[in-house]
């Protein structure tokens, strides 16, 4: 199959989505962001059953319940990847068993795809890589933990980067942010997540890495912010591709999609070393 070089002008015309991650600790309100999306067009991928803080949200939901359901919706909502044998999840072959009524209709109207969450997902990736033959040794017959985490991280990334590369849609994870010490006693923010493979690959995967925290002002007033950019004082995860955001922005998804796609580019970053005044 011949490969056609895409014009500038045809690819502005693509209607392209944006990837991101939510981070945040438990109770900042994550699971809320869905409601500055619109109704329209938005489909909740609830896997967290904590639709209580959105009950009044008129959008639609789905609801897996197992890594098989998560790997099916990917599929039917991405579509194949020629890439992969039939063997594979996310192949031609898988696409055809999770399409056979037809399924893959209802996925067509809706441009946002808001997944609630990461950490759950990894939870369910996790309990079936455990009952696979990888996750047995051979030799003995007994759980082999190293097998398990191998076979999660590689169906984890696998998901992920399926989802990724859906050009059309906005996909969003949410996830818990953990605080944690390394082994020299540092203290650093990492995603929750089952193994640490897939928290260290997720933020190449994404185009923005975004942390939901509480933050005061000067005068001791809390608020909710979303941090997008690193290096940032408090060290939390954060990445933005696009170069409109600003550190911190306000915590609604329907302006910053907006402000990605539209808002105007920051100057390149500085790469002089600074020097003491």
């Amino acid at each position: 199959m011949a490969l056609n070089i895409i014009k500038a002008s045809e690819r502005m015309k693509e209607r392209g989505g944006i990837k991101a991650v939510i981070l945040g600790p438990s109770g900042t309100g994550k699971t809320t962001l869905l409601k500055t999306l619109p109704e329209e067009g938005t489909l909740f991928f609830d896997l967290e059953a904590g639709d209580l803080a959105v009950e009044s949200w008129q959008g639609d939901a789905i609801r897996p319940r197992t890594w098989e359901d998560c790997r099916n919706l990917a599929a039917l909502i991405g579509g194949p990847n020629p890439a992969l044998r039939d063997d594979q999840p996310y192949s031609a072959a898988h696409f055809a068993f999770a399409n056979k009524d037809g399924m893959a209709e209802a996925f067509a109207s809706y441009h946002t795809i808001f997944i609630d969450s990461i950490t759950v997902a990894g939870r369910l990736c996790f309990q079936w890589a455990s009952g696979q033959p990888e996750a047995f040794s051979e030799k003995t017959g007994k759980p082999d933990t190293r097998g398990a985490y191998g076979l999660h991280g590689r169906e984890m990334l696998a998901w992920l980067s399926h989802l990724q590369h859906i050009r059309d849609r906005n996909i969003v994870f949410v996830g818990i942010l953990d605080e944690k010490e390394d082994d020299y006693g540092r203290k650093q923010w990492v995603p929750q997540i089952d193994g640490s493979k897939v928290g260290r690959e997720l933020p190449g995967i994404v185009d923005q890495v975004i942390t939901m925290q509480t933050l005061s002002t000067d005068e001791g007033l809390q608020y909710r912010a979303l941090i997008c950019t690193s290096p940032n004082p408090w060290n939390y995860p954060a990445k933005d591709r696009s170069g409109r955001l600003d550190q911190i922005e306000k915590p609604h998804l329907g302006e910053l999609f907006a402000k990605i796609k539209q808002g105007k580019r920051h100057d390149a970053l500085e790469t002089a070393i600074p020097t003491a005044a």
